[in-house]
């Protein structure tokens, strides 16, 4: 069930207007006669889902709406409880919707990936989890109603997205320690504990990790390694605000892999700066490499994490989809962000 709040205040409209008129130009095909001018520009209609459970999705919700609501939008407000439900959600009510905004953190967001490229719209973040590492890796604001702010002066740009058999991610994918982790950190303890429950339960794991063995396969050719870890980016942020690599981009069409191949674990405390840099890849232990696919197989399945969800297992295929979903986010000073021309299908 859902909500529908469709204000149609003329001034909102008008002021809308004002903030899209600097980004027209010939190329538009705007045809600037007075009785165009004089009418009110059709009301943008956003698909917005939010975690009816999480305690900072129901906080979000009131304000999330006042700012959207205030900008002009015609907000349909559709509540989840589990992720599977984003993509269905998103799949049944796309056609009623000009851009798709998700409230939650980078596991609902990377859920909504698939429905999102398939529908064509554009997708709002309002960032409501643990790490919130994608909106930190597109620099959207954490705060709720900024972030709503941000959606409704309508700049978008391309952003990759990473795939492992067939599952969507926007940060990491990663087997091995991060996996482990995700196992033994329950939803429950992250809501109670936030980041103080990730270096609880990354303690525990650290305390009893063991290398495994596994072949990493890139342009054809295989490479035997015994890692405690192989990670693979497609964006730069994972894990709170490490760095996947230091020249690693959201919109590079390349994924960056790294693999911890050192003997004693405890060595990677040491390596703890680096990791916040992304300059991890000077040290001989950690093997990098950068490709738009890779395959890794090992000698028993082992699960597999994609921004903090355990999706799949191996044997895995990765690869990158480039520029595959159109995002709400601030303005890049280079090429690469433009004015949204909302539209839907």
């Amino acid at each position: 069930m859902h909500a529908r709040f469709a204000p149609h205040r003329a001034s909102m409209q008008a002021a809308w207007f004002c903030r899209l008129s600097p980004y027209i130009s010939e190329r538009d095909n705007f045809s600037f006669k007075l009785p165009e001018l004089m009418s009110p520009p059709q009301t943008r209609r956003v698909l917005f889902l939010h975690n009816a459970k999480a305690r900072q999705g129901v906080r979000a919700l009131q304000p999330v709406c006042d700012r959207l609501e205030a900008g002009g939008l015609s907000v349909t407000v559709e509540p989840f409880e589990n992720l599977p439900e984003i993509a269905r959600d998103i799949t049944r009510l796309h056609a009623t919707a000009d851009a798709v905004v998700v409230c939650g953190g980078d596991g609902s967001i990377s859920s909504a990936a698939p429905a999102i490229m398939e529908s064509g719209l554009p997708l709002g973040i309002i960032p409501a989890g643990t790490a919130n590492d994608l909106a930190r890796t597109l620099s959207i604001p954490l705060d709720h109603a900024a972030a709503a702010d941000l959606i409704v002066t309508g700049h978008t740009r391309r952003i990759d997205v990473g795939s492992v058999n067939g599952h969507a991610f926007f940060n990491v994918a990663s087997i091995g320690l991060s996996s482990e982790l995700a196992e033994k950190l329950d939803p429950q303890t992250k809501k109670r504990f936030g980041r103080i429950g990730y270096a609880v339960a990354a303690l525990r794991v650290l305390t009893g990790a063991k290398r495994f063995s596994a072949r990493i396969v890139e342009k054809g050719k295989g490479t035997r390694v015994k890692t405690y870890q192989i990670a693979i980016g497609n964006g730069r942020l994972y894990g709170g605000g490490n760095v996947v690599a230091d020249t690693a981009a959201i919109d590079d069409g390349r994924l960056d892999l790294y693999s911890l191949e050192m003997s004693n674990l405890w060595k990677s405390v040491l390596m703890a700066r680096a990791f916040r840099s992304g300059t991890h890849g000077a040290w001989e232990e950690v093997r990098t490499a950068r490709c738009v696919e890779f395959k890794v197989e090992t000698r028993r399945p082992m699960p597999i994490n994609t921004d903090g969800e355990i999706v799949t297992a191996t044997p895995a295929h990765f690869r990158v989809l480039p520029a595959a979903i159109s995002v709400f986010a601030p303005q890049k000073l280079n090429a690469g962000s433009h004015p949204l021309r909302f539209y839907h299908r």
